[in-house]
């Protein structure tokens, strides 16, 4: 190589180092002006369907107080139905307590993980329940999502809208309890049912502590 290329094959490369490092730069700012810019309608976007899927377990007149912004966070040590970081809202009516609105979790439906809404009156009583997140078999298991239940008039997951904490309540029938299921794909009613048994029993014996812990605390 002679001389003068060592120089010129280092100036080539530094300008091509600054080239790419410009484009990074310019690229870095484009992203983060798209995050910020769009961020307020994404965060809409995600409380309507929270709102969405509330509206569906617990009814609006239930309660007076803003929902979303009145919840505590599962702890480190998730009790059987519940996830850790999983929210329960706290509904309140004149600021008694209404009713609660748990993410609950099933880890043992037929594929997988099945997440749940799960609303407890202040009675003891399920107000709703709503899945929200499966991989169970299309056309077979995910009778246990309304969404794609053949049954429109009567889907499946309504049978919980107010059942107590017999255990009983939280089986199929075919276990010796009363929970119907489909034929072929009783896995994935017993793991839904279980479930939010354990939710709601765990929510139970917590008593009044859930609604009277700091928002947007984490629970032991």
């Amino acid at each position: 190589m002679s001389n003068e290329a060592a120089p010129n094959a280092a100036r080539t490369a530094l300008r091509t180092a600054a080239i790419m490092l410009l484009f990074t730069l310019i690229f870095t700012a484009v992203m983060a002006y798209t995050y910020h810019t769009t961020r307020p309608a994404i965060e809409a976007s995600r409380e309507q369907e929270q709102m969405r899927l509330v509206d569906e377990v617990l009814p609006p007149g239930s309660y007076d107080n803003a929902l979303l912004e009145d919840y505590v966070l599962v702890g480190d040590t998730p009790p059987p139905g519940l996830d850790k970081g999983a929210r329960i809202w706290r509904a309140r009516r004149a600021g008694e307590p209404a009713a609660l609105v748990m993410e609950a979790l099933a880890p043992d439906g037929y594929a997988g993980r099945i997440a749940l809404l799960v609303a407890l009156g202040a009675d003891g009583r399920v107000s709703g329940v709503r899945v929200t997140a499966h991989k169970e078999t299309p056309g077979l298991g995910d009778y246990i999502d309304p969404r794609k239940d053949r049954d429109k008039h009567s889907p499946w997951i309504a049978q919980f809208d107010g059942r107590s904490n017999e255990a009983a309540s939280w089986l199929p029938t075919k276990d010796g309890g009363t929970l119907a299921y489909r034929s072929g794909a009783t896995i994935s009613a017993r793991a839904v049912g279980q479930a939010v048994g354990r939710a709601a029993g765990w929510a139970r014996a917590q008593g009044r502590q859930l609604y009277d812990a700091p928002t947007g605390s984490r629970l032991p």
